[in-house]
C-alpha cells in the first residue's frame, strides 16, 4: 500500500471516528442531522472502530439530505486532514506497515512533533 493510501486511510480513521462518535451520540440523544438515519440504518451496529461511519457510508444514497450534507462535510475534512498530515506521515511513519490503525498510532506517538495543522486535527479528534 502506498503512503498516499495509508494517509487516506489514516485521515479517514481520524474523521470517521469523529463522525461515528457524532452519529452515535446523535442517535442516543435524538438530535443532529444524522440522528434518525443513524438509528434507522445503523442502530444495530456496535459503535467503535469506525463501524457506524462505514455503515452510514454504505447507506449514503438513502440518507436524508441534511445527513448527506453532513457526510459530504466529513469527506471534505478527510481531504483536509490528508493534506495537512501527508508530510508528517512520510516523515515519521515511512516504515510502518499500514492497517490496524498503525499509521494513526504512529502519528499520535509523534503528536508533539507534528506540523501545527496536522496536530490540530488530532486535537479536534480528541475533543469528539
Amino acid at each position: 500500500m502506498s503512503i498516499r493510501n495509508v494517509l487516506v486511510a489514516s485521515a479517514f480513521a481520524l474523521v470517521a471516528a469523529g463522525v461515528a462518535t457524532d452519529a452515535g451520540a446523535q442517535g442516543r440523544k435524538g438530535n443532529g442531522p444524522c440522528a434518525a438515519d443513524a438509528k434507522k440504518f445503523c442502530g444495530d451496529v456496535k459503535p467503535g472502530g469506525g463501524r457506524v461511519a462505514k455503515c452510514m457510508k454504505g447507506h449514503e444514497a438513502e440518507l436524508s439530505p441534511a445527513c448527506q450534507a453532513e457526510m459530504k462535510r466529513a469527506e471534505e475534512r478527510i481531504e483536509q486532514v490528508k493534506e495537512e498530515c501527508n508530510a508528517d506521515a512520510k516523515k515519521f511513519c515511512k516504515g510502518i506497515r499500514p492497517g490496524g490503525g498503525r499509521i494513526l498510532a504512529c502519528l499520535k506517538s509523534h503528536q508533539s512533533e507534528l506540523a501545527p495543522a496536522c496536530a490540530a486535527e488530532f486535537q479536534r479528534g480528541a475533543k469528539r
